[in-house]
């Protein structure tokens, strides 16, 4: 009898150690658990994210192909070719112009001489100066053919008055200096010079220099006259 219960005794003893080690291994587990969640959950968090950021830029360059690809059916309005301007508008429609030592000497003979012209007599005006460029007759370059003259101190010998007309040239009106330049521009690129045909003088109908009745005149355009020698 005495060895049945001590048996048993130690049966509940057993079991007991048994619950008390399972009880704290169990709460080492949650404790481990409970460490892990936030981790866990940061973790999944951040994907969730990183996931969702690659989602919307997927979608926001399809978005961009798209409209590339729409603008790209969409016909554009067609530009006018340069050597085909005609009308002011089309030249305001132009980017500004620029260039070398010989645009800027166009561009300022067009700015003393012609700047109140249309743009026909503009064209006229950059045409005598290019056929004299041309001309065995006249100095080779543009910014010689606008200066000629100009080093002899006189005040009339000048082949451009405005050279020697005692003032400096200001440039006082930009967007003037501005149009002219886009025809100087135009002009030495190429565009063909129908306008005077071939003439190598000008002079506006306020005067009449006494070279005009020896010359043949060869066009009207604008305020001025146009002669071939």
């Amino acid at each position: 009898m005495k060895t049945m219960i001590a048996r048993i005794a130690q049966g509940i003893a057993i079991s007991l150690t048994g619950l008390v080690i399972g009880s704290s291994a169990m709460a080492g587990e949650t404790s481990v658990v409970k460490k892990q969640a936030p981790t866990q959950f940061v973790s999944g968090r951040a994907t969730m994210e990183s996931d969702g950021s690659i989602r919307v830029a997927a979608l926001s360059e399809t978005a961009t192909a798209r409209k590339s690809f729409w603008a790209f059916l969409k016909p554009s309005k067609p530009k006018t070719p340069i050597d085909q301007i005609s009308t002011m508008a089309e030249l305001d429609a132009m980017p500004r112009a620029d260039g070398d030592a010989e645009w800027h000497c166009l561009t300022e003979a067009l700015y003393f001489e012609a700047r109140g012209e249309n743009l026909q007599g503009q064209f006229a005006v950059s045409e005598v100066i290019l056929n004299r460029r041309d001309s065995s007759k006249f100095p080779s370059s543009v910014c010689k053919v606008i200066s000629q003259g100009s080093k002899s101190g006189k005040k009339h010998a000048c082949q451009f008055s405005y050279k020697c007309d005692g003032y400096a040239e200001v440039f006082s009106e930009g967007d003037a200096y501005i149009q002219v330049g886009k025809v100087a521009r135009i002009m030495l690129d190429g565009k063909e010079r129908s306008l005077t045909k071939g003439a190598t003088f000008y002079h506006t109908g306020a005067v009449s220099p006494r070279w005009s009745r020896k010359f043949e005149r060869t066009a009207k355009v604008g305020r001025h006259f146009f002669y071939r020698a």
